[in-house]
């Protein structure tokens, strides 16, 4: 207790991706690839024998930490640290570990793995989030609202209807998140600074073999495109790409759970609340939007690290340059892990998300005499009175209506007046019939239906094996 703990590590993110970047998976991964690097150089002539082979796999998971950490406390090298750790417990092929390669074969192409699986960890728990905002706009597609712009009352739309703005934001996301997954290329076998020199001199200047190890170690690590440019490093733009489109995911939780949090205070909608939930320390009646805070908190942090992904790609020198390195072990996977933390907690809302009709009700006959006021006008015009002096004769009643609604604290009598305004001709029993808020709402169940239809059932049935999620939270 007495160093720091990284909340992301203690408090938010899923075990799945917490193992995705951990040191074993990382240095497991390192072995994966000086192995597959020896067995393809072996096929392609090199004197490697299957007795070294043999025991870099036996030993693939024997990695001694304390050892590898005095190493590199004597080199101040990391790889090199691991290839005598390596070394030591698989001492026949010590020779031949990471031959040929440079520190980036293992650092970047890890890297790049690493990006991949995350990317599916995420796909998963977006896929989630998605499903049940699909079928909460589905079961509330009927169902009038307030619509607000500026925070002002506006038009009505319908609570399904509002739940496709979420919606349309996450399909940009999951479209953005699969042309990325599907264009990721891997780093491959490259060399120093991407010339291959050394494997020139290894294979006696047979091009053909360098281009084979590149493209047959890709293709064991699941990749079918690989650079086939590089310096040393990979073009660290990917790096940029991948922070820019976890921002993305972050914006569109954000935007959810600013509207939730404001949905929560006019107490139509709220977000789960557990039985022995405290609210607040001094006010016990308090229901706080802690998931939706907890987004919004993290979804700023997430947005925050795209400065430091792109400074660091618009900045590398020439082949390669080392101001990079500590910047991507925190960038990378704590923009994943903060990512993974709010779906975890999306999904976790959208399990237990409230809604109360009547209460949505009631907002929607206090602000609705104000919008009839607009279909009042086009009957009188149609019963034959004057357009601009009917609204004058509106106008005044909706003011002095208003009046009493905000300096008195009554109710809206906007309609109570037109009705007793005998100077107005339109059918006054008709209106009555009119102000059904569903009258209101325009196509918005069926845009709710068509879009569901057309645009997100296609991603579900694309994805259909990732539908079904946990989503507990740790606190």
């Amino acid at each position: 207790m007495n160093s720091y703990k990284n909340p992301l590590e203690e408090r938010y993110s899923s075990e799945e991706m917490l193992f995705n970047f951990s040191h074993n998976n990382k240095f497991r991964t390192w072995r994966k690839l000086w192995i597959a690097l020896a067995e393809i150089e072996k096929d392609l002539g090199l004197e490697i024998s299957d007795e070294q082979i043999a025991e870099l796999k036996a030993n693939a998971e024997n990695i001694d930490y304390d050892k590898a950490a005095e190493y590199e406390k004597k080199f101040r090298h990391d790889v090199m640290a691991h290839v005598h750790t390596y070394g030591d417990v698989a001492p026949s092929a010590k020779g031949i570990i990471h031959l040929g390669a440079t520190s980036a074969f293992v650092g970047d192409n890890t890297d790049l793995i690493q990006i991949r699986d995350g990317l599916l960890i995420l796909k998963k728990k977006l896929v989630n989030v998605i499903k049940s905002l699909a079928d909460f706009a589905i079961q509330y597609k009927d169902l009038p609202t307030l619509g607000f712009t500026h925070f002002q009352p506006a038009q009505l739309t319908t609570v399904g209807k509002r739940a496709t703005l979420w919606l349309q934001s996450l399909v940009l996301d999951i479209e953005e998140l699969d042309f990325f997954l599907e264009t990721l290329r891997f780093r491959g076998v490259k060399g120093t600074t991407g010339t291959a020199a050394s494997f020139l001199e290894l294979f006696n200047g047979d091009y053909s073999k360098v281009k084979h190890l590149d493209k047959e170690l890709s293709k064991r690590f699941g990749f079918d495109k690989v650079f086939g440019v590089s310096g040393q490093t990979y073009d660290r733009k990917i790096d940029a790409k991948v922070v820019a489109l976890l921002s993305n995911i972050a914006q569109s939780a954000h935007k959810f759970t600013n509207d939730l949090r404001l949905l929560q205070n006019l107490k139509e909608i709220e977000e789960p609340f557990e039985k022995n939930q405290i609210g607040s320390s001094a006010m016990a009646y308090k229901r706080n939007p802690m998931r939706s805070e907890r987004i919004g908190a993290l979804a700023k942090y997430v947005m925050s690290l795209t400065t430091s992904s792109a400074m660091v790609a618009s900045t590398q020198w020439f082949e390669r340059t080392l101001d990079d390195s500590a910047n991507k072990r925190l960038t990378i996977p704590q923009a994943f892990l903060a990512v993974d933390a709010i779906l975890l907690i999306w999904n976790n809302i959208m399990n237990g998300i409230v809604v109360y009709p009547n209460r949505i009700n009631k907002h929607i006959e206090e602000e609705l005499p104000f919008m009839a006021t607009e279909y009042i006008i086009m009957e009188e015009v149609k019963a034959g009175g004057d357009r601009q002096e009917i609204h004058e004769v509106i106008r005044v009643h909706s003011m002095e209506a208003s009046k009493k609604v905000k300096e008195e604290g009554k109710e809206n009598d906007l309609i109570e007046r037109i009705l007793n305004d005998d100077s107005l001709k339109l059918d006054k029993s008709k209106l009555k019939e009119v102000l059904d808020p569903k009258n209101f709402i325009g196509f918005a169940p069926v845009q709710t239906e068509e879009f569901i239809k057309n645009e997100v059932q296609p991603i579900l049935d694309q994805n259909k094996d990732l539908i079904g999620l946990e989503a507990d939270l740790k606190v």
